[in-house]
């Protein structure tokens, strides 16, 4: 539901933007030594944000085409993971601006918290619009503790093959990527899969879950920070 209301739009955008500048708070300070330029997390998180645009169709058009819903799940988590992956590419592609481990998962991961951003707005503009300002608070809470954190994770997760393959072969670097990408889209898919056939106390069990991911995630990040 949209509207043309600046104030609501406004507010749907701050709620959308600030849960996630806090997690890239997060992670960019988990890289202490060598901070990446303010500039380049800008442009890179805004390009997550515009990542949103050209995933919506691709979504319909899965929604439209794709009969089975376990499928269409599967295949909207590829589009995203794809399409963060891309934002980042489009910066980095053929550039010697990657020279640390730790470089792949940061840029990633920011753009995965722009587009979360976007998304999270998106999803805040019906309550906001309709007046139920608790409910669209309770909404952003959910999904800063679950699908922004999960955007952040799935990406960190490409990321950090990518970064682990940084100082080998390219053809083994090639399988890196591949592994990342799977694993981070069978997460998504998986987190999206019980989010939508759970309630109660399934929430609890997905969101533990997920944390758990996310530790593991942070514990692999401290590998690369030991190999740079």
């Amino acid at each position: 539901m949209l509207t043309n209301d600046p104030k609501i739009l406004a507010l749907a955008l701050l709620g959308g933007i600030v849960p996630s500048l806090l997690w890239l708070w997060f992670w960019v300070r988990e890289e202490e030594k060598k901070p990446e330029p303010a500039g380049l997390l800008t442009i890179i998180f805004i390009l997550g944000m515009l990542a949103v645009i050209l995933v919506l169709p691709i979504q319909k058009f899965i929604k439209m085409n794709v009969g089975s819903y376990e499928w269409q799940l599967v295949l909207w988590a590829t589009a995203e993971e794809m399409i963060k992956f891309i934002a980042v590419m489009v910066v980095f592609y053929k550039t010697n601006q990657i020279d640390e481990a730790t470089d792949w998962p940061i840029y990633l991961i920011t753009a995965a918290l722009g587009f979360a951003a976007l998304e999270n707005a998106l999803f805040l503009l019906k309550p906001f619009a309709l007046g139920e300002t608790t409910v669209g608070l309770l909404t952003g809470q959910l999904r800063f503790l679950g699908s922004t954190l999960l955007h952040a994770v799935s990406s960190g997760i490409v990321g950090i093959s990518m970064g682990l393959s940084l100082y080998i072969r390219p053809l083994k670097r090639k399988c890196y990527l591949f592994s990342g990408l799977i694993v981070a889209i069978a997460l998504h898919s998986t987190f999206n899969f019980f989010i939508m056939k759970n309630s109660g106390d399934g929430f609890l069990q997905v969101y533990s879950f997920l944390w758990v991911v996310s530790v593991i995630v942070i514990l692999l990040f401290e590998k690369l920070r030991r190999m740079d």
